[in-house]
């Protein structure tokens, strides 16, 4: 009897830590320097939220708002997969982007399962109507004082444009260019354009990381992936990688909390 009661003591505690595990984001900041930043850009906050796939944090994403609003950021990057292709509630994002309107300026980039839904342009119109700057394939200035610097979005690559045609079309037009894209996986592309720094997600920081792996398997990478999560640098090149918020199609993060994204410029 003893031993049956231990079992389902360690079954039950299990479940509830792979359940708090899946419904509490973490913030995770890294302070990123950059050559050639602006005095007047030294100290801006960014926050990047990735890969949110309709998962929900609360009623109306409230816990999430309040977690990304007590960090008052400059700006909010949304990098893609906002909404799940296979059970596709739009809402449920919006209310997240509604929340966060009077917050600070939010741009977006698809991901891949907006563009599986075949609504992307109807999705693109909710989010601008929003006052969300969407950028596919294009670049926006954020200006401060008599400054600028440019952010450059990357639609993703299942329109049928390739990351590295989108880079040769677009090249860096200031000195300093921050890159929002869905996809770590072609980070030698970046490095070849010479992006200076690359905000990513779906990788959802490989899904499962225990014992001292970083992430066993993620979309476009396959088993054990390169780039799951944090700061990879090359040639002068950064790119973060955002472990994400929600899940698609395995259903569960096993050591692997949902991730809100604090960079800070230096």
């Amino acid at each position: 009897m003893k031993k049956l009661l231990l079992v389902l003591f360690v079954i039950m505690a299990g479940a509830g830590w792979l359940y708090w595990g899946n419904i509490t984001p973490v913030v995770t900041t890294h302070n990123v320097q950059l050559d050639d930043l602006p005095n007047e850009f030294s100290g801006l906050k960014i926050i990047q939220l990735s890969d949110l796939h309709d998962a929900e944090f609360g009623e109306g994403q409230a816990n999430l708002i309040q977690a990304v609003t007590d960090r008052a950021p400059d700006l909010i990057f949304l990098t893609g997969d906002m909404i799940d292709s296979n059970r596709y509630d739009l809402e449920q994002s919006l209310a997240l982007v509604r929340g966060l309107q009077q917050v600070a300026p939010m741009y977006y980039v698809t991901g891949n399962h907006e563009i599986a839904t075949k609504e992307v342009e109807y999705i693109k119109a909710e989010l601008s109507g929003l006052g969300v700057t969407v950028l596919s394939n294009e670049s926006a200035q954020f200006t401060k004082g008599n400054v600028s610097l440019e952010i450059f979005g990357i639609e993703d690559p299942l329109d049928g444009v390739p990351v590295h045609h989108a880079l040769e079309q677009h090249p860096r037009e200031g000195a300093v260019r921050l890159t929002l894209s869905h996809r770590p996986e072609v980070f030698e592309e970046y490095v070849t354009a010479g992006e200076q720094l690359v905000f990513t997600g779906h990788a959802h920081g490989g899904q499962i990381r225990l014992w001292g792996i970083d992430g066993v398997i993620a979309p476009g990478q396959g088993f054990f992936p390169a780039y799951t999560s944090g700061v990879y640098e090359e040639a002068g090149t950064q790119m973060i990688v955002s472990r994400g918020l929600g899940n698609s199609v395995f259903p569960l993060r096993v050591g692997n909390r949902p991730e809100i994204v604090e960079v800070i410029l230096e």
